[in-house]
């Protein structure tokens, strides 16, 4: 259970960690701090086979099209993809994404949106970075030294995700230890140790609470991980970068209110200190974000 208390006992075992903080997310030349000024990341869909059915664009002007829906209800940048990264999701080559992602991204590009791809093909990466893309949403380990060159040559911003195998693709387990953060933050101090020896110096770490994992099947354990990382948020401080959540959308605990859970694990994300959220609901987490921010909680 979720209590003041709980919360309270989970600080005070890792005074360091809750006293660290980290540097701001710098997107071009916007600057976003986790205190005063979260950036919600919006995720446009260029694969039938996403799970939340919402996001899925079916045509390039129905993606330009959400995209300027959420940049309008306060989206800081738009997430394009296209190549689901569930388990049964159907492989997309290369000139196939390319040929759907590139008119989007240049397409929010000219209204003047951050892009960010996800990815973990360079040819892809590539190809949107030169089609002004400022984020690269690397969801793969496999091709790091080519990804991380690209971030650097474009000064892009590089959210590194916890990947175990050569991309999401491949499923992997999670580390379902009484206490996983420390494998995480062993596995986030050496990549981006290698990230900042090739000349990238704009770092997000992303824990990848919203890839499949193969241990993660049964539903109630799934999102009961994701709650025990969300609310360790801010023992991952201690690597000073900032930090992204893809927030749940816990399907079996919400059910029919299932749009209103990711404005709850944004909650959770907010308490410990993230800085950008991704979201299939940019105006619900939006308004959440800019409550928490504006509520004065001193008695």
């Amino acid at each position: 259970m979720i209590t003041l208390k709980a919360l309270h006992d989970l600080a005070a075992r890792f005074p360091d960690a809750l006293a660290a903080t980290c540097e701001p997310m710098r997107v071009g030349d916007d600057v976003f701090e986790s205190e005063s000024r979260p950036a919600v990341m919006a995720t446009v869909n260029l694969s039938r086979d996403s799970t939340y059915r919402e996001s899925i664009a079916t045509s390039t002007s129905s993606a330009i099209r959400k995209a300027r829906v959420a940049h309008a209800q306060g989206a800081h940048i738009i997430d394009i993809g296209a190549e689901s990264t569930t388990a049964k999701a159907v492989r997309v080559s290369v000139d196939e994404q390319l040929s759907k992602l590139l008119p989007v991204v240049e397409a929010c590009v000219a209204d003047g949106m951050h892009v960010s791809a996800e990815t973990y093909e360079p040819a892809i990466a590539e190809a949107c970075l030169a089609a002004g893309a400022r984020v690269l949403n690397m969801t793969g380990a496999e091709h790091q030294e080519a990804m991380l060159d690209l971030a650097a040559r474009y000064d892009a911003t590089v959210v590194l995700c916890y990947v175990r195998g050569a991309n999401v693709r491949e499923i992997t387990n999670v580390e379902l230890e009484a206490d996983p953060l420390p494998g995480i933050i062993d596995h986030f101090r050496d990549r981006v140790a290698v990230a900042k020896a090739q000349g990238v110096d704009r770092i997000v770490i992303d824990p990848g609470m919203g890839f499949f994992y193969g241990n993660l099947v049964d539903p109630m354990t799934r999102v009961r991980h994701q709650t025990q990382v969300i609310l360790n948020t801010f023992r991952l401080r201690v690597l000073g970068l900032p930090i992204c959540h893809a927030l749940p959308h816990a399907f079996d605990l919400f059910e029919d209110n299932f749009r209103t859970a990711e404005g709850f694990f944004a909650v959770l994300a907010r308490l410990g200190g993230a800085t950008l959220y991704r979201t299939h609901e940019v105006a619900q987490v939006s308004a959440v974000l800019r409550s928490m921010i504006e509520l004065d909680t001193r008695i």
